[in-house]
């Protein structure tokens, strides 16, 4: 009995001791926290330097490295389409101090068009925040004889062979958005994969190819000087930029819209305080009229939100496009 004694006093000291641990470690937690970020902070870019994804992440960082007293520095790592950088993340300590540039083509398609990827969009990623959409349009070469949407899709099933259409590449989004354009309408599109969408972007001027579909961005100065017509824009709205080119709404497909987003995210398990602090310095950011414009340059149009609702986006174009790359039969070249 002594010795059932003993023992029940020795484990009610050790809970005790283990009680106390625990509140004071909590306040220790609390304050770190609090404190975040008290070092540098890495932002993954899983591309090389220079489009416009990449410059999208640079001003973001520089504006984030303002706000948060830290530097936010980008560190770029492509490969893979965007895989291997993205996998560093998901791999990376959930403490706030590695981020990742997410691009819908890597997060959301890939997964879908690679027959395996190092990470699982879902499960691995806590959403801080998307930055903005970069609208698509379809645009065609001065020669070409239909000049809206209905036309194309009428020319384009009286064509031995159908239409051509040009993208930066197989599996990007607007590769995604032009099988999708097919599997709503009928239309009879071939698609043409580029490497780069400036190739593509050549061809159609030159004439080599009828149709390209594009971040608006790299088409707008080419359609606003007249060497290119504009058939259509794919965002739920008309583009500012562009306010004189219909949406494929109105030019009756109904329910047809897809951008091309860019956000941020952390690994999973990083602490609510943490990426609620990113989200909050994140709107601010987008909030700024100067940051907007900038961003409106690139073509792409802020989109200041929660980090639930980023999530909810994220699945859901997971879960759509997902469809759409197993009707039209997609693999990752």
């Amino acid at each position: 009995m002594k010795l059932f004694s003993d023992f029940s006093h020795r484990r009610r000291i050790l809970a005790g001791c283990a009680a106390a641990a625990c509140l004071l470690l909590a306040p220790a937690l609390a304050m770190a926290q609090a404190a975040y970020p008290a070092k540098p902070i890495r932002l993954i870019v899983p591309f090389t330097p220079g489009g416009v994804t990449d410059t999208s992440g640079r001003l973001i960082a520089e504006q984030l490295s303002k706000r948060l007293g830290q530097q936010v520095v980008i560190d770029n790592k492509p490969g893979a389409s965007g895989n291997i950088g993205t996998q560093l993340v998901a791999a990376a300590e959930p403490d706030g101090y590695t981020l990742l540039l997410g691009f819908d083509g890597t997060m959301v398609i890939n997964p879908h068009v690679f027959d395996k990827v190092p990470f699982n969009t879902v499960r691995d990623f806590a959403p801080v925040g998307k930055i903005g959409d970069a609208i698509l349009i379809l645009v065609a070469n001065n020669n070409f004889p239909a000049r809206n949407v209905r036309d194309t899709i009428a020319l384009s099933k009286t064509q031995a062979g159908g239409l051509s259409f040009g993208t930066s590449g197989t599996g990007g989004t607007p590769h995604i958005a032009g099988e999708l354009l097919k599997q709503r309408t009928g239309a009879v599109l071939v698609h043409v994969p580029y490497k780069g969408g400036g190739q593509a972007m050549t061809d159609v001027l030159g004439g080599s190819i009828p149709l390209v579909y594009t971040a608006i961005a790299g088409a707008v100065q080419h359609v606003k000087s007249g060497k290119l017509h504009a058939l259509a824009v794919s965002s739920a709205q008309r583009a500012t930029s562009l306010p004189d080119v219909p949406t494929f709404i109105e030019s009756g497909v109904a329910d047809f819209e897809i951008n091309s987003w860019v956000g941020i995210l952390a690994p999973a398990k990083t602490p609510r305080a943490i990426v609620t602090r990113l989200n909050t310095e994140l709107n601010a950011v987008l909030a700024d009229p100067e940051v907007r414009e900038r961003l409106n340059q690139l073509g792409i149009g802020a989109t200041p939100g929660t980090p639930e609702k980023f999530g909810e986006e994220i699945a859901r174009d997971l879960a759509r496009y997902g469809s759409v790359v197993k009707a039209a039969g997609i693999k990752a070249e």
